[in-house]
């Protein structure tokens, strides 16, 4: 991959005519520009493919319901002009299989990669949810289900791919958010690491959102990103 193509901008904007505008500004360069759930429920489908003209659109709606409503949910975000989807994987075997069966079976399909633990849960925050173990453990227990069911890949921490990449091989789509450069704020993500650190562990697309659209420039923090990217060792 190029350094391009390794790096998921965040459009986390609360409307839709600011995502386009940023769309059109970095699209040309990034491999990827992400749409969360803010900008979705505001604007719906069709931002997707008004965003997927600058860049290949990462839809993250994290989808976690019954397997049926699930299936229908990604077939129809299948349709939107998305390249890659998400699930959580702790909807389970039944839930990821009819996710993956609700994809066409073309080459050119949207790829599919669970959500394993989100970046802004650590030990403390699972102490409060009936989840046993260490997030490591949880978030490589995750990814070989998903694995096992057909997806594509994981969304996970960087601080969990050394475990991932060992349990599902290299060819395992990694997806990595908590990523902030050296010396940046955490804000609300608490396994964060360098886009440095996570090539090196093993992760195939960085998202960055804040760290770059809330920079004084964001131009020139782009380009600091794709620096570190391009040169991981």
């Amino acid at each position: 991959m190029s350094r391009e193509e390794r790096l998921c901008l965040a459009l986390d904007y609360p409307s839709g005519a600011e995502a386009i505008v940023a769309a059109r500004r970095f699209g040309p360069k990034v491999g990827w520009l992400k749409i969360g759930l803010e900008a979705f429920v505001s604007e719906g489908p069709t931002l997707v493919a008004k965003v997927a003209e600058s860049a290949k659109v990462f839809l993250d709606l994290k989808f976690h319901d019954i397997p049926n409503t699930v299936a229908g949910a990604v077939a129809a975000a299948a349709r939107s002009g998305a390249s890659l989807l998400n699930v959580h994987a702790s909807g389970g075997r039944a839930m990821l299989e009819a996710a993956r069966r609700a994809l066409p079976g073309a080459p050119d399909r949207p790829r599919l990669v669970a959500v394993t633990l989100l970046t802004s849960i650590d030990e403390k925050a699972l102490a409060d949810l009936p989840i046993a173990g260490h997030p490591e453990g949880i978030a490589r227990r995750l990814a070989v289900l998903a694995r096992d069911c057909g997806l594509d890949g994981v969304v996970c921490s960087p601080r969990d791919l050394p475990s991932i990449r060992s349990a599902c091989g290299p060819g395992f789509l990694t997806v990595v958010p908590g990523i902030r450069p050296a010396g940046g704020e955490a804000g609300d993500q608490k396994r964060i690491a360098t886009p440095r650190e996570a090539l090196v562990a093993g992760a195939n697309i960085l998202v960055v959102g804040r760290p770059v659209t809330a920079a004084p420039d964001p131009d020139a923090a782009l380009e600091s990103l794709l620096s570190e990217i391009e040169s991981p060792a």
